[in-house]
């Protein structure tokens, strides 16, 4: 394909429209290893596009061979537009689907660490976010209210991948999330709704983060809703010393999810 057709019109509108991406169910994915991640880790591969002007890598090649997706060829200036990248052409892309958002897909047992990030303006924080938390062992992501879209390609790239290997659900409410905490209760865990504030009562190394745990990380600018505040069995603080308010909240979330690993790692030592 060298032409800016509908085909190419309906690609770009997955990099720049989150209606588009919901409506399609797909979103477009750039970066060797986001796309050797959503393979790795058995996302739907709807479409491989690559570049008809180079020789492929051994790794492209053996994408376009094995992967089941429909595989398109298109032009070098095509691909330059659609990689995000001024200086480079991607030799790959792909069209992959969306998964549900679905509860359901995160795994609720005695060792669950789930985050929340209550409406996160920027999709960079989201990706930020979600690497953390694939890096020290959540068990998945909720992004609860009007928030930026995980599938954003700036969230995508921020996630370096991360994105594919752990569980990211969007819902509208918090209400959505405090009826699965009770469901999920029933059934035995005692899951414990721990927020992040300033003005927590606990340092965050004081509490004790072995125990069945969702983590709340509020708004960027805002914080926590009042709503979510009412709903925390504790609020915990991260102790700061220099000049600055505030930590970015991909930070802060990044500060407690260490905490929480450490603290797992020395027990499961003992």
């Amino acid at each position: 394909m060298s032409g800016r057709n509908a085909r190419f019109q309906q690609w770009e509108a997955l990099l720049r429209n989150r209606t588009k991406r919901q409506r399609s169910r797909t979103f477009l994915v750039q970066g060797v290893r986001p796309i050797a991640m959503a393979i790795e880790h058995g996302w739907q591969i709807q479409e491989l596009l690559y570049d008809t002007s180079v020789a492929l890598s051994g790794w492209a090649r053996e994408l376009l061979e094995t992967v089941r997706a429909e595989k398109i060829a298109v032009s070098r200036d095509l691909m330059h537009e659609l990689g995000g990248k001024a200086d480079t052409v991607p030799e790959l892309l792909a069209v992959v689907a969306l998964p549900e958002d679905d509860l359901c897909r995160i795994p609720a047992g005695p060792s669950m660490l789930t985050v929340v990030f209550d409406r996160p303006t920027s999709p960079g924080n989201i990706g930020t976010l979600v690497r953390s938390a694939d890096a020290f062992g959540a068990s998945g992501v909720i992004i609860t209210g009007h928030a930026a879209d995980a599938y954003d390609p700036k969230a995508v790239r921020a996630s370096t991948g991360s994105l594919f290997a752990l569980p990211v659900v969007r819902v509208p409410t918090r209400q959505t999330v405090l009826s699965w905490v009770v469901d999920v209760r029933a059934g035995g865990i005692g899951v414990s709704v721990v927020g992040t504030d300033e003005l927590g009562t606990l340092d965050v190394a004081d509490y004790d983060f072995r125990q069945p745990t969702l983590i709340l990380i509020g708004n960027e600018t805002t914080g926590l809703s009042s709503g979510w505040r009412e709903a925390c069995d504790q609020l915990v603080r991260i102790p700061m010393f220099g000049a600055a308010s505030s930590l970015n909240a991909a930070a802060a979330a990044t500060v407690v999810l260490y905490e929480s690993a450490r603290q797992r790692a020395a027990a499961a030592r003992r």
